[in-house]
């Protein structure tokens, strides 16, 4: 069976969103975990789908143009993810949204065609978020790994990864590894 992997970039606090809406302190959105030889597939909410989209596909049309998110024009990990991004077959978890712009999108109504998908055949697949999914299929006890990337730094208000968690969840933790800045590269495996 794949694995549902899943991976955030949070604050010491758990936060993956200031007050603004986004996480202010993350330069890169890069592949910071090492996804990419190991999943063929992303799965997202509907509430992230279409953000996401726009920002990876403005990064495809112009890789000089400065990121509406960082205000700088994007790294080359981060166009070669939009390029694996635009390839890569994406299911959003939605009960209302049913229309994309790329072509490689599946809209998936229940837990249960998630719990489907994972016994595909393929490579893992790659949790995004939002993190209301993410918590909805912790619960589900669907998420088989998690990756967090911890920036140093307290945020304060903002929105917590793990806010509408339902269940107490174990984790078993995998790997951890000091990164660039004082970040953190923590693996966890679900109990």
């Amino acid at each position: 069976m794949r694995k549902l992997i899943t991976g955030f970039k949070t604050s010491v606090d758990a936060k993956i969103e200031g007050p603004e809406g986004y996480a202010d302190w993350v330069s890169d959105w890069a592949d910071a975990y090492g996804f990419m030889d190991r999943v063929d597939a992303c799965l997202l909410g509907g509430r992230m789908y279409p953000g996401h989209e726009g920002y990876w596909t403005t990064i495809l049309e112009d890789a000089d143009k400065p990121s509406p998110i960082t205000g700088v024009a994007p790294t080359p990990a981060e166009v070669e993810w939009a390029q694996f991004a635009a390839r890569t077959p994406h299911y959003v978890v939605s009960k209302t949204l049913s229309t994309a712009n790329w072509s490689n999108v599946t809209f998936l109504r229940t837990v249960e065609e998630v719990a489907d998908l994972k016994k595909q055949p393929g490579k893992d697949i790659y949790l995004m978020g939002g993190a209301q999914t993410a918590a909805s299929l912790m619960d589900a006890g669907l998420v088989d790994e998690l990756r967090l990337i911890v920036y140093p730094l307290i945020a304060g208000e903002g929105k917590p990864l793990f806010a509408t968690t339902e269940q107490r969840r174990g984790l078993v933790l995998r790997s951890a590894e000091q990164l660039s800045d004082g970040r953190l590269s923590l693996v966890y495996e679900a109990a």
